[in-house]
């Protein structure tokens, strides 16, 4: 499985949900849509900064993420949704070296 940092924005709308319900715990939330997609929620925390919300999930892919990222986008409770994709650098780094042997660079 591959490791995804998801962050993102919450709407008016949510805003409004938690001063109405500031007990509710949206960890369980993130946890169920992360589970109904076949992953595992290593952490959420809502935190102070551009963004309101930090997730770090696993998942088979890029696609299941992005599933999750479709549906609750869609509910209008968060927005600006941004999810990445921890890479091994090494390996990266490895192909690169073999794209830049046969890259031709303009001009």
């Amino acid at each position: 499985m591959a490791k995804f940092y998801v962050m993102g924005n919450y709407s008016a709308q949510a805003f409004q949900g938690f001063v109405k319900d500031p007990g509710q715990d949206r960890g369980k939330a993130v946890e169920a849509i992360s589970q109904a997609m076949g992953g595992k929620v290593h952490s959420f925390d809502i935190v102070r900064g551009p963004v309101d919300f930090v997730a770090v999930v696993e998942a088979d892919s890029f696609t299941n993420v992005a599933a999750i990222k479709l549906a609750v986008e869609a509910s209008g409770s968060i927005s600006n949704m941004t999810i990445c994709e921890a890479i091994d650098i090494k390996s990266a780094a490895e192909m690169a070296g073999k794209v830049a042997s046969v890259y031709k660079p303009a001009g």
